[in-house]
């Protein structure tokens, strides 16, 4: 390793205990990805974490082994819950609701994020951290990886300034606080001066997002940790089978007769089974997308006619991407 490399992982080091200090709670929502590994592990001097960890019951869910792992590691007091068709059918409306979306990639990843706030206040936290934020600053997600660099600085500046996270509003929704130790100003501000060379860097054959944190903590993390892929949360957590239950719960005249009823009447495009019955839940709370968002500015979103911000290139409304 470098001397220059070495300075900034030390850099990084000193820049997240600080922030881990500053931002303490009584647990950590935790997938064992390697936001949160670095996360428990950096808290866990200060700390004896409550960790909490869900899946989506009888599906594949990568983040249990992951978290039995790093909890045994750390010796951390760790908390799994294992959700029902009925909680995950009991969450969505709540998630559609207090999210105002219908984009199922952010409704599949929220409902585990909601339903595992839920089981963090049943088990007597009421504040938890979470590894937020760490994929949008170092350049974590694979659709970036083989951007030239002058790109991939451009779609990082875009990212920063539209960045959210469903996180905090769902720990809100069940009254549980939500911090992000890597929004932290210090750290946030260092992190986006850093050169995006240091973020995305080829290693053992293949490339890697969040490179530099991958080498500021391999020493203390193991190394299936370390150098875990990037997953969402509804892979890691399993809600990724969804959409064959809403393939199985709507026939396909139904789906032909409301997809057609819904473009033509609400001027939403929808794409899916799973798409229509988030839709129908959004309209059970709101007026079609084009009516609420009507005196909103930027740029109209060609599915569902809400706004979107003139920076990004995807609707947080229904999930249309690229637009």
């Amino acid at each position: 390793m470098s001397e220059s490399i070495k300075e900034i992982c030390i850099k990084l080091q000193f820049l997240l205990e600080k922030s881990v200090q500053k931002n303490l709670t009584d647990g950590i929502l935790f997938s064992a990805g390697l936001d949160t590994s670095i996360l428990a592990t950096v808290a866990s001097k200060f700390s004896r974490l409550k960790a909490f960890t869900c899946a989506f019951q009888g599906a594949p869910a990568p983040d249990i082994e992951c978290a039995k792992l790093m909890a045994t590691k750390l010796k951390l007091r760790h908390y799994i819950h294992y959700f029902t068709e009925d909680e995950m059918f009991e969450a969505v409306p709540l998630v559609v609701k207090t999210l105002q979306t219908f984009d199922p990639m952010e409704v599949r990843n929220s409902l585990t994020v909601f339903i595992a706030s839920k089981f963090v206040k049943d088990n007597g936290a009421d504040s938890v951290m979470t590894g937020d934020a760490l994929d949008e600053l170092f350049a974590g997600y694979l659709w970036l990886f083989d951007l030239e660099k002058e790109k991939l600085d451009m779609e990082l500046l875009k990212m920063w300034d539209t960045m959210t996270f469903s996180s905090v509003p769902m720990g809100k929704a069940v009254g549980v606080e939500v911090k992000t130790p890597y929004l932290d100003p210090d750290f946030k501000s260092f992190a986006m001066k850093l050169d995006s060379k240091y973020k995305i860097q080829e290693e053992r054959g293949r490339k890697w997002g969040k490179w530099i944190m991958r080498k500021a903590f391999e020493d203390v993390l193991p190394e299936e940790i370390a150098w875990r892929t990037k997953d969402p949360i509804e892979v890691g957590s399993g809600t990724t089978i969804l959409p064959s239950f809403f393939n199985l719960r709507i026939g396909d005249s139904e789906f032909d007769n409301k997809r057609k009823k819904y473009l033509e009447g609400d001027k939403v495009t929808i794409r899916d089974k799973e798409h229509l019955f988030y839709y129908e839940v959004f309209r059970s709370f709101f007026e079609p997308p084009a009516e609420i968002f009507s005196d909103v500015q930027g740029k109209l979103c060609p599915q569902c006619k809400s706004k979107v911000d003139i920076r990004s290139n995807f609707c947080r409304i229904c999930g249309a991407y690229p637009i």
